[in-house]
């Protein structure tokens, strides 16, 4: 059987987890054997699963790094699903090749650009490896055109471009904008 790298990705509220999840229930409907893993930094919703916006959910195993995944891999394991990928370590992208070397299907999860808009963490080096992407789109919470960015918000505010990078939070933090209404202020 031949291995593959799938890379879902796109701003928050653009629906990656509920994909991974439609893509995981299908594998599940194949028979096929099925692993979870998400980062232990992601507790939002709950611990042992991996849960979209809208409330859809999948069990999943956190890890604090990526090497931990293959160690933690059944032998018999066909698919791998990976959520909120961009807060994992960057030997992530090492691990995914070697378990699609091994003729695993993988299906990695993640933000392409922080709030910033800006590359996050491994998933840009993810999706130029992968074998197939699909970038997928939010609603701007401003207009309601087609959202490409996360908008992180402080007190209703637009986050500075000094603050931290990894702030994890859902529609309490963020929201979905376009290009137009994305704002990012400098100091100076």
């Amino acid at each position: 059987m031949a291995g593959s790298v799938e890379v879902i990705t796109g701003s928050m509220f653009s629906g990656k987890t509920d994909e991974l999840i439609r893509r995981l229930r299908r594998a599940r409907i194949a028979r096929q054997k099925i692993q979870v893993f998400k980062p232990g930094i992601d507790t939002r919703f709950a611990e042992d699963k991996v849960t979209s916006h809208a409330g859809t959910e999948f069990a999943a195993t956190p890890v604090g790094s990526a090497r931990e995944i293959p160690r933690l891999l059944t032998t018999d394991t066909t698919v791998v699903g990976i959520d909120e990928s961009q807060f994992l370590d960057s030997s992530l992208a090492e691990v995914v090749l070697a378990l699609a070397d091994r003729g695993i299907r993988v299906i990695v999860a993640g933000l392409d650009t922080d709030f910033r808009g800006e590359p996050f963490g491994v998933v840009p080096t993810l999706m130029a490896q992968a074998d197939h992407v699909d970038k997928l789109y939010a609603i701007c919470m401003v207009c309601g055109a087609e959202a490409t960015r996360t908008q992180r918000l402080i007190n209703g505010r637009p986050a500075r471009y000094d603050d931290p990078v990894v702030v994890v939070g859902a529609s309490e933090l963020y929201e979905a904008r376009c290009r137009q209404h994305h704002q990012v202020p400098r100091e100076g």
